[in-house]
């Protein structure tokens, strides 16, 4: 399949498809709508990661030291009263298995990756600040993508304070990790973009970018999906050939919803595969 063969395919789904395939640190092989915000769902968490990380370099926190697990959290509406989560709407109900527990920053992040945990996340986010996931965006020179809230912030949400994210920004920040695994960057020393690479490999949710590689393929990556969104961002690491990046961010409005989307993300993911030897 060309990558004109996979744009007409994408310009048949209802809604917006966008794309990015290539190696970090250089310009794209190919991309499609890479720039058009869509919600964020739970990709967002790896800014999240990114801003832990960062803290703890900088020795603003003890990513080891226990905190307490609690579901309350401060909204990022002024005013606003805390709000909670819903455990139903959880992937991970081993966090919750933890309430008014003791548990690290390092373990909960983990979590968050892992098992998407949204109330390890706002756990992370209430200790790390909005104003450092910000950071990482603008570190990695994301042009469009913002956190301006925790998951399940609805008083914010109804104040138009939203999450959003582009294909080509999510491509920027898991770039940044890739490079900065093998050589200082702008996020963090090598040995933490490494950790934080190790995280995302273990990922459990497999059924979108995955799902578009040979098992046992290598690969950095977090899903994100919510009602009509499906997104999953990467880093491949194949045997035969060096590191590339693949991402598909999808709002749509497809018939069998998730599944056909998790459809589409896959064959992006098989189509990058196929050109792996080719991305220039």
């Amino acid at each position: 399949m060309t990558w004109d063969d996979l744009d007409a395919r994408l310009d048949a789904a209802p809604g917006t498809v966008s794309a990015y395939v290539g190696r970090p640190g250089i310009t794209p092989t190919w991309t499609r709508h890479a720039d058009a915000p869509h919600y964020a769902a739970s990709t967002m968490k790896v800014a999240v990661l990114a801003a832990l990380h960062r803290a703890a370099e900088a020795g603003r926190l003890d990513p080891d030291a226990p905190v307490e697990v609690r579901n309350d959290f401060t909204s990022a509406r002024p005013g606003a009263p805390r709000f909670t989560c819903a455990r139903h709407f959880d992937n991970d109900q081993v966090v919750w298995d933890r309430l008014h527990r003791p548990a690290s920053l390092r373990w909960l992040a983990e979590r968050m990756i892992v098992r998407s945990s949204n109330l390890a996340t706002n756990l992370v986010i209430e200790h790390v600040g909005l104003p450092a996931v910000a950071e990482v965006w603008a570190l990695v020179g994301a042009r469009h993508s913002v956190t301006g809230r925790g998951i399940e912030d609805f008083a914010a949400r109804e104040a138009g304070v939203t999450n959003l994210v582009t294909a080509a920004d999510l491509a920027a920040l898991l770039g940044a990790l890739a490079d900065g695994a093998t050589a200082p960057g702008p996020l963090a020393a090598p040995a933490a973009c490494a950790a934080m690479l190790d995280v995302l490999c273990a990922q459990e949710f497999r059924d979108d970018l995955a799902e578009g590689l040979p098992p046992g393929t290598r690969i950095a990556h977090k899903s994100g999906w919510v009602r009509g969104v499906r997104h999953g961002a990467g880093v491949v690491f194949p045997d035969d050939a060096p590191p590339y990046l693949v991402v598909t961010c999808t709002s749509t409005d497809l018939v069998d919803a998730d599944a056909d989307a998790c459809r589409l993300v896959a064959e992006v993911s098989a189509a990058a595969w196929a050109a792996r030897h080719d991305l220039r």
